[in-house]
Parts: C-alpha cells; sequence; structure tokens
C-alpha cells in the first residue's frame, strides 16, 4: 500500500483552514443559561431526571439513557432548572430540552477519578463511557459504548482514530491533536482495552503536518499504533472511506465497520473518554470551530453543551456586515442555521458563518443534464442523479432500491452539479419518506 493512502473518486475543494488552524483552543465564558436537548445522539432520547425549580451542579446527570441506543445528559453548568419544553436545535427540528439558569458558581458534582485506569476490566471501561454520556464527535453522535460493544458473531481486531478532518474549514480535531496529542492516544489505548484489540490507527490528512508530528511524537514506543498521512481529498474522513485506506477492506453495502471487523472513532471521542476513565468527567463540553469570514474573530473553543450559538458568535467579535449565511457544522454536510438561539450540542463540530463571495445558493437550480459528474466523484459508487431525480418526484421506494441508505450525504455530488441541484436535500428528503 502507498506510504499516502486514500480512497477512490472524492473532491478537492477549497478548504479554508487557514482561517483557524492556526488559533490554540480557548476557553469559551461560563454562559449564564444553557438549553440541553435531551435528545443529541443517535437513538433514543434521555428520560429527563429533573424537574422545575431544581437546583443542579455542572455534571450532574439531568436526563438518563432510555435504551440500549441511547445516552445520558448532564448539566454543564451549575444552576436552576427554569423550563423543560420543546426548542429549536441546529438539525432544523423542534426538540424537549432542559434550560437551566447558572448560578455564576460553577460548582460540579464530585467526579471519581481512576489513576490507574488501564487495570480496569472491558464491561466497566464500556459502563464509564456510558454512564458519560458520550458519543461520536465527529457529527454523528452514535453512543460510543454501543460501538465498543460489537457482538460476538463480528470480532473486532482494529481501532481507527478519524483525525482526517476532511470537511472545509474545521480545524477543532486539528488543534486537539496538536496540543492534546497524549490525551489522544490515552483514549486510544483505553478503547483498545475495551475491545481487546492490539492494532491501533490514525489517519490524518497532509494538510496537517504539525498534527501528525505531535500524535507521532506521542505514539513513538508503540508499535502497535500507527500514524497514516492521508491525502488531502474530501470526504477522507468519512468511515468506510479511512478504512479502505488504511486497512484495505471494503464496508458491505447497508453494512457496518465491525462487519470488517474495525471500530472507527473521532479525535474529539478518544479525549472525552480519556477524559471520562481518568477523571470521572462527563461530556458536558466539547471544541467547537467558529469560523468563515462572516465571523470577525475565527476560533477554537472548548463550549459548554448547551450555550447558544448567538453567544459563541457573539464571543468572536460577532458577524461581520456582510454575514449571508450560518451553518452548524462545516459547508459540505453541514445544516443552514434560521436562529442563532441553538444550543451548541454533542456533535456540534463547527459555527461556520459565510459572506457572499463564500456562498453559492442552490435556489435557481434547474434539471438534471445527465452529464454523470455526480457518479464520478460519489465515493459510495452510487448514482446520486437518479436519486435526487427519483426524491424530487416523489418515488421514494425506487430511491431505495437504488442504494439511497448507503448514501451517508457527503455532499461531493452537490458540489460538482453543474445544475446547482440540491441533491443532498433531495436525499434526505426520500429518506424521511421511507424505512431502511
Amino acid at each position: 500500500m502507498a506510504d499516502i493512502a486514500t480512497f477512490e473518486r472524492g473532491i478537492h475543494p477549497r478548504y479554508h483552514k487557514e482561517l483557524a488552524s492556526g488559533k490554540p483552543i480557548t476557553q469559551a465564558s461560563l454562559p449564564q443559561r444553557i438549553v440541553v436537548p435531551v435528545s443529541q445522539h443517535i437513538g433514543a432520547p434521555a428520560k429527563p431526571e429533573v424537574n422545575i425549580g431544581d437546583e443542579v451542579k455542572k455534571g450532574q446527570l439531568i436526563g438518563s439513557a432510555t435504551g440500549f441506543v441511547s445516552s445520558p445528559i448532564h448539566s454543564s453548568i451549575s444552576g436552576k432548572v427554569i423550563a423543560i419544553a420543546d426548542f429549536p436545535t441546529s438539525a432544523g427540528k423542534m426538540v424537549q430540552s432542559i434550560v437551566i439558569e447558572g448560578d455564576g458558581k460553577d460548582e460540579a458534582v464530585e467526579f471519581k477519578e481512576n489513576p490507574d485506569y488501564m487495570s480496569l476490566s472491558s464491561d466497566e471501561i464500556r459502563n464509564i463511557i456510558k454512564d458519560a454520556g458520550i458519543v461520536g464527535m465527529g457529527g454523528a453522535a452514535f453512543p460510543t459504548n454501543v460501538k465498543l460493544s460489537p457482538p460476538k458473531e463480528k470480532p473486532v481486531d482494529t481501532v481507527i482514530i478519524n483525525g482526517a478532518e476532511c470537511e472545509p474549514y474545521l480545524t477543532a480535531d486539528h488543534r486537539l491533536m496538536v496540543e492534546r496529542s497524549k490525551e489522544v492516544i490515552e483514549g486510544l489505548k483505553i478503547i483498545m482495552k475495551s475491545l481487546g484489540v492490539k492494532e491501533g490507527h490514525i489517519g490524518i490528512e497532509e494538510n496537517k503536518p504539525d498534527a501528525i508530528e505531535a500524535m507521532r511524537f506521542a505514539v513513538s514506543g508503540g508499535s502497535n499504533i500507527k500514524v497514516w498521512p492521508l491525502e488531502i481529498k474530501y470526504p477522507q474522513g468519512a468511515e468506510k472511506m479511512l478504512i479502505k485506506a488504511i486497512k484495505d477492506r471494503e464496508v458491505p453495502c447497508k453494512g457496518l465497520p465491525m462487519d470488517v471487523g474495525v471500530v472507527v472513532q473521532n479525535v474529539g471521542t478518544a479525549v472525552a473518554v480519556y477524559e471520562a476513565v481518568r477523571f470521572g468527567k462527563p461530556l458536558i463540553e466539547r471544541v467547537v470551530t467558529v469560523t468563515g469570514k462572516g465571523v470577525n474573530e475565527p476560533k477554537n473553543m472548548m463550549v459548554r453543551i448547551g450555550t447558544l450559538m448567538s453567544e459563541v458568535i457573539e464571543q468572536c467579535g460577532g458577524l461581520v456586515e456582510g454575514a449571508v449565511k450560518v451553518i452548524s457544522g462545516g459547508p459540505m454536510m453541514g445544516f443552514a442555521q434560521w436562529t442563532l438561539d441553538v444550543p451548541v450540542v454533542k456533535g456540534t463540530s463547527g459555527i461556520l458563518v459565510l459572506t457572499e463571495d463564500e456562498y453559492v445558493a442552490s435556489d435557481d437550480y434547474s434539471a438534471c443534464i445527465r452529464c454523470g459528474s455526480c457518479i464520478d466523484v460519489c465515493p459510495m459508487g452510487l448514482n446520486p442523479s437518479i436519486l435526487s431525480i427519483y426524491a424530487e418526484k416523489g418515488f421514494f421506494e425506487d430511491a431505495k432500491e437504488n442504494g439511497l441508505f448507503d448514501c451517508f450525504e457527503c455532499g461531493s455530488c452537490a458540489f460538482v452539479c453543474p445544475a446547482k441541484r440540491p441533491m443532498v436535500q433531495f436525499i434526505r428528503l426520500a429518506k424521511s419518506q421511507v424505512k431502511p
């Protein structure tokens, strides 16, 4: 295999990483109020364990998991519960949320530390991760303890930490690898211990040479962990693409990484796992990249879960006069916002503010011209053209029969479409109308 790993197809957008890649992580101000949705993850929503008027502390459980594929939630500040009601989220949905008014004290519950954490059993590690409410922090927000509980008939032999961060503009994982490389590695070792795995890999795109150097230094002496430079190509960080690039294994249609013996975790997730297992800290904050030419001071910030995006943007100098679009996440897979009064959640990797010259509207799209460009770049080998046409015309079952649910909505098709068709939106519409 070549020294620079990659996958077939894909695209090469402008990355704009320079806006924030050199900005060290700073601590965001303590929010006066937080809005904590009970559903920040794939699976069943959490069940509120507090009532209006209750006093809570930082790190306190405020919502319990309601099934195997579920995740608890915790308060990221100390204060009083003032509401439990539906509030908008960055995904555009109204979700039951717990609203807490801060008291400014930032008092925390007592966290249970484990200095000798590598002596813990696999079950103990998984239980700590579950109780800490850790989910995939690359965007999908799948409960981490579930990923670390593969069925016996699907043995896992490899763990990959996804440091590609191929989404344009975003640099949160980059800064974590540079500034907290040892914690990333310790998180990887804990994940490997929980799975009984001896082989670990970290994939990082070549446009992060300082991160590659930092991670290689952190793993020096650990022959069972390898750092892989990856070609700068989107969507290099998608699980199936990463597995193909590093292990040359292909995840089957409708399959999962564990079907080929691999578990993939995000850089931020690895750090959260380390903090939970070593220090007993639940997932109550995360690094968020606030960037784009539409914000005055791009930053990488450690933000408390539940902080409103409007507050985070204000701490970055506010919007410039020509700002036209705010996106939760990156430009390829993120969600455009209609209000800034939505909270940062566990899967919020970035807040992107675009100006007119960065933004291409698709409201004037035209019919598909059958050029085939979308087919050429689709990393899954699908026909996005026919999927979008079926969805547009309401033939949702036909879309399903043509690989609808194999699409992971990377947006490569829309990026190259000369007709400016909103391919991903059509595909998301179809997915909402049929069952997998």
